[in-house]
């Protein structure tokens, strides 16, 4: 066990206990020339400084880094001098205000408020939790802490740079999900509570994430001066109609992450018409109270992954809606009032059991920049247990999920789509919106199923690249209007029973320097990748073919009958990344 208190030591009844000494003098300069980079040359005059400002940190090693890190790159003898002088004027009663009094000098540094909100945001995060980093640019968005001032790719790359300059100040630390590897950032638990502690002087603001609470905190806790209330991954279980906190200036309320979280009464949004950034993602609500139709000043509304989600009241209100994500849910039927979100830039959502996503909706909302629209979960089919023989057959679970397609033109009508995931019923639809949009040029990213899809194709896109399209059981050769000779930039190809003879049917072969992975299964007609017909139409061009499938790591080909030659000779010095065939 490690702890800052010698009195929980004694609470705990702990035989031995070990002091953790402050740093040495010399252990103290060697972490802090460490942290200011190593091979960083400093002044003599600079030195000094350097020196007494160690020193200041009296031997802490996270006072150390905090303060080594914000002084990275500092050259000017100026600006060393200043810093010394600040860390003498403070005074400190104990170790911990002095540790705080450091923290607070590096996010003083800061010196950009964006910068500085956007650390204090990941406090509201419970402690040592991990943060995906989307997932927190998201919320900066919602915030407006990030301006999305042309595209919400660059508000997002925005968010990665700042971020990134958070952990090379060592306010944050990097690392990655142990099972996908994608991106977090995470906390200190000193930096957090220094945080916590500014937000607190700053405003009224409640934290108490991964508290374990088993119910809401109690009213008084609920001020009318409230403006941020974060009580993720609790074990609340239900909201009464006894609360009714009357917080008129309250903007985010995070509820998600609790998990068992299956009634909130009606009674609980009748006063909170401030809100502006709702979350109950992760939460196991069933139905959501009238109530939150009349939340006007809502901007974000994220249900993700509320498995037992079965109504949704009208949207028709929340016309200051921006985000809207409903995905992994089980709605019965589609919202009302979705035409009206016409400030809406984000939307993920399923099908709500429809086949066909309703026509009309989608050109109102003209100002979408990301549209995710996945297939419907089915609810599992559950076996139970029970004794065969001496044996034990255990429960069985299967998922399923109804596909939903989308027209092409009214896809295509989204001038400002960045990024898309959909699936058109067939090829007609996919070339409608090709035309439609003049391609997809302006998409950073795009998943798109044409066809009748097959398990094995809806799995594959899923572990593809960012820009792949799914073709199955689609009859398109010889129909020169289907080539996908629009999609530049293609990283991701799939191909499951269609008839094409070569890809040269489905794929502009110009266009294939970019592409990362390509899979064909069952596709029984076709008989080489490249037909030799391709080499005699095609334009001329110099050695070696424009670096055609030079991109290309990983090749997939199961079950084609007929095939008889993938890569031609003059292909082969192109392949240079090809990782697995």
């Amino acid at each position: 066990m490690t702890t800052r208190s010698e009195m929980i030591c004694h609470r705990m009844a702990c035989q031995h206990k070990i002091k953790v000494k402050p740093l040495s003098n010399g252990e103290a300069w060697f972490l802090f020339m460490e942290k200011l980079g190593r091979y960083v040359e400093l002044s003599p005059e600079v030195e000094g400084i350097a020196e007494a400002v160690a020193r200041e940190c009296a031997g802490l090693p996270l006072g150390i880094i905090t303060v080594a890190g914000s002084l990275r790159g500092v050259d000017d003898l100026h600006e060393w001098r200043n810093t010394l002088n600040k860390l003498r004027e403070s005074e400190f009663r104990d170790m911990d205000e002095k540790v705080f009094k450091l923290l607070r000098f590096s996010y003083d540094r800061l010196g950009d408020l964006a910068l500085q909100q956007c650390l204090l945001y990941c406090a509201l995060f419970p402690e040592d939790h991990g943060i995906p980093r989307e997932m927190l640019i998201g919320y900066l968005i919602d915030e407006g802490i990030i301006k999305v001032k042309r595209s919400r790719k660059d508000a997002i790359d925005e968010g990665h740079t700042m971020l990134n300059r958070l952990e090379n100040v060592c306010l944050l630390e990097s690392a990655k999900m142990y099972y996908d590897d994608s991106r977090i950032v995470k906390m200190h638990d000193l930096i957090r509570d220094m945080a916590i502690q500014i937000l607190q002087d700053n405003s009224q603001v409640m934290v108490k994430a991964g508290a374990q609470l088993k119910e809401l905190p109690d009213a008084e806790e609920w001020t009318e001066n409230l403006t941020i209330v974060s009580l993720m991954q609790n074990e609340i279980e239900e909201i009464p109609s006894s609360h009714s906190p009357m917080c008129p200036n309250l903007s985010t309320l995070f509820l998600c992450d609790n998990k068992g979280l299956r009634y909130v009464a009606d009674s609980f949004f009748k006063q909170l018409h401030g809100l502006m950034v709702l979350d109950l993602s992760r939460t196991g609500i069933e139905n959501l109270p009238d109530s939150v139709s009349d939340l006007l000043s809502l901007t974000a509304f994220l249900l993700n992954d509320c498995r037992e989600l079965r109504l949704v009241p009208s949207l028709k209100k929340l016309r200051a809606l921006k985000r809207l994500d409903l995905s992994w849910t089980m709605l019965g039927k589609m919202p009302q009032g979705m035409e009206c979100l016409t400030n809406l830039r984000y939307l993920r959502m399923n099908g709500c059991g429809q086949k066909e996503f309703p026509s009309g909706i989608l050109p109102k909302l003209s100002h979408l920049q990301v549209f995710e629209l996945e297939r419907f979960p089915v609810l599992p089919i559950t076996v139970k247990g029970k004794e065969v023989g001496s044996l034990r057959v255990f429960e069985l679970e299967r998922f399923t999920a109804l596909p939903i397609t989308v027209k092409g033109k009214e896809v295509g009508s989204l001038r400002n789509l960045e990024s898309l995931e959909c699936h058109f019923e067939g090829f007609s639809d996919f070339v409608d919106y090709l035309r439609s949009r003049d391609g997809i040029l302006s998409l950073s990213t795009y998943k798109i199923l044409v066809g009748e899809v097959f398990s094995y194709s809806e799995q594959c896109i899923e572990d593809f690249p960012s820009k792949t399209v799914g073709l199955g059981n689609l009859s398109i050769n010889g129909d020169r209007d289907f080539q996908v000779k629009f999609l530049n930039g293609i990283h991701g190809l799939v191909c499951q029973c269609i008839d094409a003879r070569s890809l040269c049917d489905v794929l502009s072969l110009e266009n294939a320097t970019e592409l990362e992975r390509i899979s064909i299964r069952e596709c029984h007609n076709m008989e080489s990748l490249v037909s030799s017909s391709w080499f005699c139409s095609a334009p001329p061009r110099l050695p070696p073919y424009n670096g055609m499938f030079s991109g290309l790591k990983v090749f997939f080909c199961y079950s084609c009958k007929s095939m008889k030659k993938l890569f031609p000779l003059v292909l082969l010095p192109n392949l240079v990344n090809l990782e697995r065939i």
